[in-house]
């Protein structure tokens, strides 16, 4: 890897990134690359060309690609620079990258409004079209750039990587060749050719795509040189934290700060409009002054949320048919099938709040302006764009006046897509007219958590004399993430559906006629995606009450749900090869179990089978094994197919057995990890995973294989016990009290 030059900020200098400006423009110069450490740096004096916003080259062949990706150790960012470099035919080994500049109108993600954003499995499959039709017009540029200097017909052309072959004369251009006479001519276009999706490369001519790439950016996370926003260090810095209300929606009413003050290092305490902040010369001074404070917050009515008299709640309102909430999903006649039916099964199920639990502590830095209508802001975030536009207006001025600088992000999963730091941190920035880092701690980002909702599930199927289902109802109760996250107004606009909610709770199973309900619930608590967004329950609940159905007509479970997907040839391949692969239907060891379930999520088609023990003195649930097959369309690069998979169990088995935040008071009762317990090393399962790539457009992975855990550990469990579980977590406190041990 070649050496890098760095600012003191941590970002790459502009020399380091491109040596020099001066290249040929279409769209926008690159701007310096704000968190990626290339795989390869441009060479010392080279001048490079800028084809398009996305692609930049050297003439000594070097790429730079702009990725518009958060990278948060899911591999994103390398597996969208495998597909533009696959399109333009880049030799992959002088391919680095960088973040580009918030520039939503060209870098954003078409399936989330081109908003630049990276959530909900959704980088690949949103930018795989736009990125291909990208590389593939870079391509055509280059070539045709080879054609017009050596006055031969485009269509004699092709490419190999990184180079433009002209065969009848034996004659052959390197990209960085083409770069270097390019600039400063008019061989160039003065727009980027429009490409037919016809003319994009097909799955068998692949040359990068579908092998196993080593990720951009693990060198620099083991040699320690990755930069997260924690690591930023700026001239005249100072730290602050906050203590925050702890009832969301409160005010400080009376702010004792004498204590905080005396003590060494701290300068200043700030009032904000739910916490008061606290800036100090150093982080430990800041965390000092914060445990010194005595601050009286405002009454709200969240004050009397207890979440388990909520859930209860919640299962009522799930219950109570004749609110029929907001329609999702309206197929066929409904009413008539359970009016016709000879047999109506019924059952209800729920999840509680749960935490994302990610690494690194929540941070910021921030500088505002002398003015107080600029900013210039150091983040990990999953909503680049949204956090830029968000800052513009708490500052009251324009975009253009926000840079903001990304990072590598010490774990996302839902949490760092809001803003929720920037309230806290522009306010203490103009307060000190100094460079402000602000950091959470981790009891405050517990007692803060934006969660991911609690919910209630009501669930009917419809049978008929011959056990098959002719009638779906489900009724989901929670509260609204698209409400709180973003504005009443934006859930009233999508006609009352909390699509960040419901996900999930749409099914490939065939049954002709299915009622899907939103059911709102309000009770001030914060909440927001979490890793599998709402499949992350919705799935629980589909595959433990599919699996309720099959053992009523003692079916197996297995061979229901092929009956029921008879027309999705994808979900039965999936489905038989895990079968298969786990010895599904075989005899197993007395106290172990096997169970099952498949979903389509994120448009990836996933089965799964879990072996689980149970201890019925104690409670407790073991997962030994879990098998995995997966058919997500192309798969770019299968090694990270495979750790994200991994880490999809890990999460997904963690969620199911341990993960639950309660609320007493309106007061989140965890602190930390102490006492919001996750799966621990020990506790791993062997992990057993088949990728079937199909040539199909690339689809998500990051959350495809987690909401198919817990129905594995619940129907594995019924197995065991003869006993339905539909409660997560399943706590060695509920398996006693569904047990009855």
């Amino acid at each position: 890897m070649g050496k890098i030059e760095r600012n003191t900020n941590g970002t790459l200098s502009r020399r380091g990134f491109l040596q020099s400006s001066a290249g040929l423009t279409f769209a926008l110069t690159l701007p310096t690359a704000l968190f990626a450490r290339p795989a390869a740096a441009l060479a010392d004096n080279a001048t490079a060309a800028a084809v398009g916003a996305w692609v930049t080259i050297s003439p000594d062949g070097a790429v730079v690609l702009a990725i518009p990706v958060a990278e948060m150790g899911q591999g994103s960012s390398t597996g969208l620079a495998m597909v533009l470099a696959e399109e333009m035919d880049a030799d992959w080994s002088r391919v680095s990258i960088t973040y580009p500049p918030v520039k939503p109108e060209i870098f954003g993600n078409p399936i989330f409004g081109n908003m630049m954003v990276t959530y909900g499995s959704g980088s690949i499959r949103g930018y795989w079209d736009k990125v291909r039709l990208q590389a593939a017009a870079v391509r055509n540029v280059l070539m045709q750039a080879a054609a017009d200097r050596w006055q031969v017909p485009l269509g004699e052309l092709h490419t190999e990587p990184s180079l433009v072959v002209h065969a009848a004369s034996n004659r052959s251009m390197s990209y960085g060749e083409i770069a270097g006479f390019a600039q400063g001519s008019t061989i160039m276009p003065a727009a980027m050719p429009v490409i037919d999706k016809s003319a994009l490369k097909k799955m068998a001519d692949y040359r990068i795509l579908g092998k196993n790439t080593p990720r951009l950016d693990i060198p620099g996370k083991i040699d320690g040189s990755a930069l997260y926003a924690i690591d930023v260090q700026v001239p005249n810095i100072v730290y602050a934290t906050v203590l925050r209300t702890p009832v969301e929606g409160g005010t400080p009413e009376h702010v004792d700060d004498a204590a905080a003050l005396k003590v060494p290092g701290v300068l200043k305490v700030v009032p904000l409009k739910n916490s008061v902040g606290v800036v100090a010369e150093t982080i430990e001074a800041a965390f000092k002054g914060r445990s010194a404070l005595n601050v009286s917050w405002s009454s709200v009515p969240t004050d009397s949320f207890d979440s388990a008299a909520g859930m209860k709640e919640f299962l009522a309102h799930a219950a109570k048919l004749d609110d029929k909430g907001v329609s999702y999903v309206a197929k066929g006649n409904v009413d008539d099938a359970f009016a016709k039916a000879a047999k109506v099964m019924t059952a209800q199920y729920s999840s509680e709040y749960v935490y994302h639990a990610q690494m690194e502590p929540m941070n910021v830095t921030a500088s505002v302006g002398p003015g107080g209508d600029s900013a210039e802001i150091w983040i990990g975030t999953q909503g680049v764009s949204p956090n830029a536009f968000a800052a513009a207006a708490m500052l009251k001025t324009t975009p253009d006046k926000i840079k903001l600088n990304q990072f590598y992000l010490g774990g996302g999963y839902g949490r760092r897509s809001p803003a929720d730091m920037l309230p806290e941190v522009l306010p203490l920035a103009k307060a000190m007219q100094r460079p402000v880092k602000l950091i959470w701690t981790r009891e405050q980002d517990v007692k803060s958590a934006q969660m991911r909702p609690m919910t209630g599930h009501q669930v009917e199927a419809a049978l008929d004399a011959d056990g098959k289902v002719t009638g779906w109802r489900h009724r989901v109760v929670g509260e609204s993430v698209v409400a709180y996250r973003g504005t009443e107004k934006a859930l009233e606009n999508n006609k009352g559906l909390d699509n960040i909610v419901l996900e999930g709770s749409k099914h490939e199973y065939g049954i002709a006629n299915q009622s899907i309900a939103y059911l709102r619930e309000q009770r001030g608590i914060a909440v927001a995606a979490w890793r599998g967004i709402g499949a992350g329950y919705n799935k629980f609940v589909i595959e433990s009450f599919i699996d309720e159905i099959a053992n009523a007509q003692n079916k197996d479970p297995v061979a229901f749900r092929l009956e029921l997907l008879k027309d999705e040839p994808r979900a039965q391949a999936v489905i038989k090869a895990v079968a298969d692969k786990s010895g599904w239907g075989k005899a197993s060891a007395a106290v172990h179990a096997l169970g099952f379930s498949y979903a389509k999520v994120v448009e990836t088609y996933v089965a799964a089978v879990g072996e689980i023990s149970l201890d019925t003195k104690t409670g407790i649930v073991r997962a030994h094994r879990f098998w995995l097959a997966l058919d997500p369309g192309i798969v770019l690069n299968p090694d990270s197919v495979l750790a994200q998979t991994e880490g999809n169990v890990i999460f997904g088995l963690s969620q199911t057995l341990k993960e639950q935040v309660s609320i007493s008071g309106g007061q989140v009762q965890q602190n930390n990890f102490y006492d919001y317990p996750v799966l621990r090393m020990s506790e791993m399962p062997e992990i057993d995973i088949q990728l079937m790539p199909t040539d199909n457009p690339a689809k998500g992975i990051g959350e495809a294989s987690l909401p198919l855990i817990a129905p594995c550990v619940g129907n594995a469990l019924f197995k065991l016990t003869g006993k339905r579980f539909r409660a997560l977590p399943i706590s060695p406190e509920r398996v006693k009290a569904v047990t009855g041990v």
